[in-house]
């Protein structure tokens, strides 16, 4: 059982970094110094002052960077990958006990493919942003973005099973909302009179 919650505690984490890359890291971080999250062998440098620095001052540059209008693509652009890298250290970080070759495959396959699901989710309300509101509408979702990267990563510290479960509902949510805005952007008018 605790195994299943630390995968799960992985992946609710690696999930918040399709948000934002770093908050969850920041948050581990914090987690980790004030004895309320136990690391895996090898990962306790995330639970270092050095760490806790780096990922404040690297949190405040990209949370930041997402309220400029031309630099948030950019950011988007370059956090798709570091959010799936993110995403794997993470899991990687909370699994315990397990051979090496398990770990990083659940690693990998979990805690990656959690946060490539979600940034890649995000890019996509992003451009569906940009296209209906000229951009205008971004900072707006990178205020929703940046709470679902604090709300993910404190609920996996506290519920990890339940983090794991809000993200599958915001994914299922999200995902359907888009689709629906793609089709209906796609779909060519009906002509009255033609079948």
């Amino acid at each position: 059982m605790e195994t299943l919650l630390a995968i799960c505690l992985g992946i609710g984490l690696s999930a918040a970094c399709g948000f934002r890359v770093f908050v969850p890291l920041l948050v581990m971080s914090i987690a980790s110094l004030s004895g309320h999250l136990t690391l895996a062998p090898g990962f306790q440098w995330i639970g270092t002052y050095p760490a806790l620095l780096t990922f404040s001052v690297a949190t405040i540059l990209e949370v930041g960077g997402y309220y400029i209008p031309w630099l948030d693509h950019l950011l988007d652009t370059m956090a798709t990958p570091a959010a799936i890298i993110a995403g794997t250290v993470i899991t990687a970080a909370m699994v315990h006990d397990t051979s090496p070759f398990l770990k990083w495959t659940l690693a990998v396959i979990a805690g990656g493919g959690a946060a490539g699901l979600v940034q890649g989710t995000t890019v996509l309300a992003r451009g569906a942003s940009t296209a209906t509101t000229g951009g205008l509408g971004n900072p707006f979702l990178a205020t929703i973005e940046l709470g679902g990267a604090l709300f993910t990563s404190i609920l996996a510290l506290m519920a990890p099973l339940l983090a794991v479960g809000f993200i599958a509902v915001v994914l299922f949510f999200l995902g359907r909302t888009i689709v629906r805005k793609i089709r209906k952007v796609q779909l060519p008018p009906v002509q009255p009179g033609l079948s």
